[in-house]
């Protein structure tokens, strides 16, 4: 049992009546609760948690603020808005992962999920994203563990705003899943590469000097054409780098956005630390092929999975939704359109989670059966 629902445009307790409403009644096995929100209930999220627990009877929850949230079809930006799932898996199916805010946090002890069996973990994280680090611990719980991460990087005016069994924030949270939990996952780009990715030949720390032996800023005019390079500030916002990951057979990279151009020096600077040897390529914003991505990425994965589903949680970037999509409800429309009648809830993210790695523009969406 995966069952969702989501309300809007009202006070908390309007808003988790309605939510409850909308689930019916309850069987009384519902084990686990995800629940997210947006900013304007922020400052009521443990009085919401409270609530919740009493009216459910689940003690089992996980969850955050998002910038934005999205369940059945819907999305919901600037308003008082939460969506929830509950279901009804086994006691010993999930743990709940409390906030760490150094590897240190992390219990790895005997009768721990973390060490439960030869197959890898799964979880769905949500990672502070004003937490100095995020990216670093990131990294080594998916080493430590062997696990497969993903979720989003959350943000909010005040500092707990994530759900770990209670309100808490500061570092990563979330719920581990026992292997004997089937899931499944797939992520959409939202950015189309410009040409074939270059040898980074001299930088320092995140500056390009030069690409391919040539001054960067050489390679990058070129790659974004001759009106782009005469107006710069039309490329901001539209025109990023994108970091191939090494191995990756699908071509998969993470996009990062670009911080500065010194013409004068031929140096371009984004937001990632880079070495000698890496590769770059340069990629735009393209509603159409973000579109075309994500109908192809869902209907791959249902098709990969075979069996229906029972839920999922989708993880969009902020810059996604009806920035990217044109209007609000576009997008979840066209993953309810393609998936089919599945309860998915989600939210939308300053930064999304897949594997170890910590992507920018992108959709990501699990599936479990």
């Amino acid at each position: 049992m995966f069952k969702t629902s989501h309300a809007a445009d009202a006070a908390w307790p309007a808003l988790l009546s309605a939510c409850l409403t909308e689930i019916g009644p309850l069987e009384g096995n519902e084990t686990l609760g995800l629940l997210y929100v947006t900013e304007h209930l922020a400052p009521d999220l443990e009085a919401i948690l409270a609530e919740m627990r009493t009216r459910t009877g689940i003690l089992s929850w996980a969850g955050s603020v998002g910038l934005g949230v999205c369940a059945g079809g819907r999305e919901y930006f600037d308003r008082p808005a939460m969506a929830m799932m509950l279901t009804d898996l086994l006691l010993h199916e999930f743990q709940i992962m409390p906030t760490a805010r150094e590897f240190s946090d992390m219990d790895f002890s005997g009768g721990n999920l973390w060490a439960a069996g030869d197959q890898p973990p799964f979880a769905l994280v949500h990672a502070d994203s004003n937490f100095p680090g995020v990216a670093h611990l990131i990294d080594e719980i998916a080493e430590a563990t062997s696990g497969f991460l993903v979720g989003g990087l959350t943000a909010s005016n005040f500092p707990n705003h994530q759900i770990a069994v209670g309100v808490t924030g500061g570092g990563i949270s979330g719920v581990l899943f026992s292997p004997a939990v089937e899931v499944m996952t797939s992520l959409s780009q939202g950015c189309t590469p410009l040409g074939a990715s270059h040898e980074i030949t001299r930088a320092d720390d995140n500056i390009l000097m030069e690409i391919d032996g040539e001054p960067a800023f050489d390679v990058f005019s070129r790659e974004i054409g001759e009106v782009l390079t005469r107006d710069l500030n039309r490329a901001a916002g539209y025109i990023h780098a994108a970091l191939p990951v090494a191995g990756s057979d699908t071509g998969d990279y993470v996009v990062r956005n670009l911080v500065g151009i010194d013409r004068g020096k031929g140096w371009v600077a984004i937001a990632a630390p880079v070495v000698e040897g890496d590769r770059i390529l340069f990629v735009r914003r393209d509603p159409a092929a973000a579109r075309g991505d994500l109908e192809t990425m869902v209907t791959k994965l249902k098709a990969r999975a075979g069996n229906p589903p029972r839920g999922g949680v989708y993880i969009s970037c902020v810059a996604r939704g009806p920035h990217m999509f044109g209007e609000e409800d576009a997008e979840m429309g066209l993953v309810k359109d393609t998936l089919g009648d599945v309860p998915v809830i989600g939210f939308y993210a300053n930064g999304e989670i897949s594997s170890n790695r910590l992507y920018a523009y992108t959709g990501v969406l699990t599936l479990f059966f």
